[in-house]
C-alpha cells in the first residue's frame, strides 16, 4: 500500500485557507490534521473532532518527547500538530491535510520534509481588506496591521511549493484538488517498489 500525502496549507489571515481545506474534505478522501491545545474549548467544539483538549502539563510531556510536527504558543495557550498521529494516518495510505500559519509551516518543513506546502494568496489587497472588514470584529488598526503582516508573510513563498490564488472559491480548490491528485504521480519511492516488482514477474 503506497503512503500517504500531508498537505500543508497556510497563507494569509482572510486569504481562505480554511474555507478551501473544509470545502475540500466534502470533495476527496483527504483527512484534517487535529490539533492539540491548551486551552478550553469553546460552546460547540468538539474533542478530537476540532482539538484535542489536554492540560498543559501534558501537552509540555509531549514537547519534550519531540511529539509534535510543529508548535506554538499564542495568547497564553499551547497549540500543536500531534507527530504520531499525523504519521499514522500517512502510514495507512491516508493523504492528511494540515491547516497552519506561515511560521508553522516552515517548522513542519523542518520536521517532515516530505510535505507539499501550498500556499494561499488572495486576489488583491483591496479583496483581502474587504473580507478581513466583512468578518466585522476587527478595528481599523487591526485591519491595517494584518495587511501589514500580509506582505511579510507573502515574502516567505518561495519555502512553498504551490501557490493558489483564492478569487473564486470553487477554482482554488479545484487547484488545490488537482495539486493533491498530480502529486500521487510523482516519481516516489513506491514506483520504483512497483518497477522492481516488474522485474521479479519477468
Amino acid at each position: 500500500m503506497s503512503k500517504g500525502l500531508l498537505f500543508v496549507v497556510s497563507g494569509p489571515s482572510g486569504a481562505g485557507k480554511g474555507t478551501i481545506c473544509k470545502k475540500l474534505l466534502e470533495k476527496t478522501d483527504i483527512e484534517l490534521s487535529v490539533s492539540m491545545t491548551t486551552r478550553s474549548p469553546r460552546p460547540g467544539e468538539k474533542e478530537g473532532k476540532n482539538y484535542f483538549f489536554v492540560p498543559k502539563e501534558k501537552f509540555l510531556e509531549v514537547l519534550h518527547d519531540n511529539g509534535f510536527l510543529e508548535y506554538a504558543k499564542v495568547y497564553g495557550n499551547y497549540y500543536g500538530t500531534p507527530k504520531d498521529i499525523v504519521l499514522k494516518k500517512l502510514d495507512d495510505g491516508k493523504d492528511v491535510v494540515l491547516e497552519i500559519d506561515i511560521q508553522g509551516a516552515l517548522q513542519i518543513r523542518d520536521s517532515y520534509p516530505k510535505g507539499i506546502f501550498i500556499f494561499i494568496l488572495p486576489p488583491s489587497m483591496s479583496e483581502l481588506r474587504k473580507r478581513i472588514t466583512g468578518r466585522g470584529s476587527e478595528t481599523e488598526d487591526d485591519i491595517n496591521l494584518r495587511l501589514g503582516e500580509t506582505l511579510k508573510e507573502v515574502s516567505y513563498i518561495d519555502k512553498y511549493d504551490y501557490c493558489v490564488i483564492n478569487g473564486e472559491i470553487d477554482e482554488a480548490v479545484n487547484r488545490v484538488a488537482a495539486i493533491i491528485k498530480a502529486e500521487h504521480s510523482r516519481v516516489s519511492e513506491d514506483i520504483y517498489k512497483l518497477i522492481a516488482k516488474y522485474k521479479e514477474e519477468m
